[in-house]
């Protein structure tokens, strides 16, 4: 998709032009341009309400370069930030999309909006229209191409948002890949492709890269790791990408972990065969590391970092691992199998590990985790964990600016009876009550005294059903935030 920026939308040939309107009691069109509030103004609290994410559609609008103009709801005029213009924008894009229009001019929003700024506005509608062109049907046989050719912010300020147009076209293809790598089918993405695919992008930005296989946690001792991919004829991967910014003199490493399970059968604890066709999106967590580095490359932050992911099937057959073993992480720790569908927070154990190993100072891990944290939090919010509170304020900082839902849950030292084991230090299940925390516990084991965040995107890493702005499969949750929190550092 070609994104620009235009200064005066008569001199745009779009196949559409979208502007943006606040609800009753105070239903306005939040743009100066004569032509488009002449085509709306008898429209406005009437036809048009402005309610989020109405559409209302305009055709053959006097003095508008576009045979059709668009007009979207944002809601009150009060709640209106660039959180709203991003999924108005989305919304539009995709509308767009559904009736095979390529070409995009979208009028950025005019008004006193507390304090926003025009590059904020920019920022939201190009991430919202980049990611609402993703497509997850490119498996079928007749399948049409729709995605958008062009959007073209038309905005009076012009080169002086070049900048942040650059940022936002590389944030929303950002998390878009990651949303490619969730989509694939657990036969087109093993942990071979996985690491194929981290690879190939590492070389594209600059990033360097290593990926291991079995030899190397043999060599490492992740036995928390291997025990996991027992079962399956697909090796794991151990992906490694570092970046190395030019110039800065810190110590600080911030490691991002993720879990990559590219298919969870749930090995001999095996899941029930409803909807177990989801679960290619077990390697979500990794995808989003994955996303947030391709971003983190191209946008060149002032620190360090480094990604570890972990990358296997979890598969049941004569060599899987069972219920009641023990296995033994990097870090020495002994850990009872209670239930090998509990088997993310295995890979992840010798991952933070790992991540201390290369350097790390502040660990941040995510991962489709705990079917728990759904039942607590629904599909709005994921979970987040963290042993530091100035850390976790930096974050919560962070998720605000990036305008993704995160809710902190506790790590309770009581909690951590619920994983004490009779025959080892720990066992891999706390049981029923309180499953996304003492999973959290776990994790916690394995970081020692590195500042840290945990989370548990199992509820918000895959929309069930179509949105207005999103469509319906992965969601790319977490590459905006991890980007946001590792430039909170270089600031």
């Amino acid at each position: 998709m070609d994104v620009k920026i235009a200064a005066d939308l008569s001199h745009v040939t779009a196949d559409v032009a979208v502007v943006f309107a606040t609800e009753n009691p105070d239903c306005a069109l939040l743009t100066s341009n004569e032509a488009a509030r002449n085509a709306t103004t008898s429209l406005l609290g009437s036809d048009i309400l402005g309610k989020p994410n109405e559409l209302t559609w305009l055709y053959n609008p006097q003095g508008i370069g576009a045979k059709r103009l668009l007009v979207v709801g944002v809601g009150k005029a009060a709640k209106f930030d660039p959180n709203v213009a991003r999924n108005a924008a989305g919304a539009a894009a995709r509308q767009a999309k559904a009736k095979n229009l390529k070409n995009l001019a979208i009028l950025l929003p005019e008004g006193k909006f507390r304090h926003f700024t025009d590059e904020n506005w920019l920022r939201a509608i190009v991430i919202g229209a980049v990611v609402a062109d993703f497509d997850a049907n490119y498996y079928h046989s007749d399948k049409k191409d729709q995605k958008l050719a062009s959007v073209t912010i038309v905005a009076s300020s012009g080169a002086s948002l070049e900048s942040a147009l650059h940022e936002a076209q590389v944030i929303g293809e950002s998390q878009n890949f990651t949303r490619d790598l969730v989509n694939e089918p657990g036969n087109k993405m093993t942990p071979t492709i996985l690491g194929e695919r981290a690879a190939a992008m590492a070389k594209e930005v600059g990033l360097q890269c290593e990926v291991h296989s079995t030899e190397k946690l043999k060599e490492l001792k992740m036995g928390s790791f291997l025990s996991v991919t027992l079962g399956s004829e697909e090796p794991p991967a151990l992906i490694v990408l570092r970046y190395e910014p030019e110039g800065t003199t810190s110590d600080l490493t911030v490691g991002l972990v993720g879990k990559g399970i590219t298919f969870d059968t749930g090995g001999i604890s095996i899941k029930p065969a409803d909807n177990m066709e989801k679960m290619k999106y077990d390697m979500a967590g990794g995808a989003a590391m994955l996303g947030a580095m391709r971003a983190i490359a191209l946008l060149k932050p002032k620190v360090r970092v480094v990604c570890v992911v972990c990358a296997a099937e979890n598969m049941p057959d004569g060599k899987a691992q069972k219920p009641g073993d023990v296995q033994f992480a990097m870090n020495d720790k002994s850990i009872e199998i209670i239930n090998t569908d509990a088997e993310g927070r295995l890979v992840l154990a010798d991952g933070l590990c790992y991540a201390r190993q290369l350097g790390a100072t502040h660990l941040i891990d995510a991962a489709t985790l705990t079917g728990a944290v759904a039942v607590a939090l629904g599909q709005l919010n994921a979970g987040a964990f963290s042993n530091d509170d100035d850390v976790y304020d930096r974050f919560r900082h962070a998720a605000h600016n990036a305008g993704e839902r995160f809710w902190r849950l506790p790590l309770d030292d009581e909690y951590r009876e619920q994983i004490k084991s009779d025959i080892a230090d720990i066992k891999n299940s706390g049981g029923r009550f309180a499953g996304s925390v003492t999973a959290a516990k776990f994790l916690q084991e394995f970081v020692e005294d590195r500042p840290w965040i945990h989370l548990d995107i199992a509820g918000t890493a895959w929309n069930d059903e179509n949105k207005p702005y999103i469509g319906k499969g992965p969601t790319g949750i977490a590459v905006r935030t991890l980007l946001e929190f590792v430039r909170s550092f270089a600031a």
